[in-house]
């Protein structure tokens, strides 16, 4: 690090994966080199880059937001610090939130060909298994709902057995992680998904991209039941 780096990726360094350089955090993380780059020289990342980041590091907002506060608010709480990347500009508030329910899933087998290995998650959408803090930032999200990622497809971004909050409110956009849930033959209360990254997306089909193993394929929007959001993990 020198003098000139912003003091968010001074933070962010705090939380380097260990074994990885900051280039191959960034990287891994599916962040440009441009915004990397502007980032460490202005800071203000955007808090879809922060997420990525803090995924890939095995972190969260609220880890990272928390030790800013712990070192740099002068005794301010986070209900009184602005939030970071947080277009309004308002600050996390607490408050009663409704619990987050936690879906059931199972390992669904391969999409595709078997030698693509690219991997199936089944969501067993009538079974509860648990109720979950809600995040702020699902407050008003009456319809997310949380899952146990199931295999290691998305290693490093999602680790087997951690538990991610997903939103159907939120806007989808190239480059977010989602949950692609898909027709065809369906067993009572069952439904099989792809929980990807967005590469692309038509009137006529969906790209998507998994890291292990690294592939890339096209999804015809026919077999399309919806497409959300992955806001992030659950800690």
């Amino acid at each position: 690090m020198t003098d000139q780096d912003s003091q968010v990726y001074r933070d962010l360094m705090r939380l380097k994966p260990e074994g990885w350089t900051a280039n191959a955090w960034a990287v891994n993380a599916g962040v440009s080199r441009t915004v990397w780059t502007d980032m460490r020289r202005h800071g203000n990342p955007s808090r879809r880059t922060l997420e990525k980041l803090l995924t890939a590091a095995s972190s969260s907002l609220a880890e990272f937001e928390a030790l800013r506060i712990t070192d740099h608010s002068g005794g301010q709480t986070p209900e009184s610090r602005p939030a970071l990347a947080e277009p309004s500009g308002g600050a996390w508030r607490a408050g009663h939130l409704p619990s987050l329910p936690l879906i059931a899933t199972a390992t669904g087998g391969d999409w595709g060909a078997p030698d693509d290995q690219v991997a199936l998650t089944e969501l067993r959408l009538g079974e509860i298994v648990d109720q979950l803090p809600r995040p702020a930032s699902l407050g008003r999200d009456s319809g997310a709902f949380a899952l146990t990622i199931v295999d290691d497809s998305m290693w490093p971004r999602f680790r087997p057995g951690r538990r991610i909050a997903i939103s159907p409110k939120a806007p989808v956009a190239v480059g977010d992680d989602v949950i692609v849930t898909l027709s065809g033959e369906k067993m009572t209360g069952r439904t099989t998904a792809l929980i990807k990254e967005l590469v692309r997306r038509t009137a006529t089909d969906v790209e998507l991209r998994q890291f292990n193993p690294d592939a890339t394929f096209r999804v015809d929007a026919r077999e399309i039941v919806a497409i959300h959001k992955v806001m992030g993990e659950l800690f």
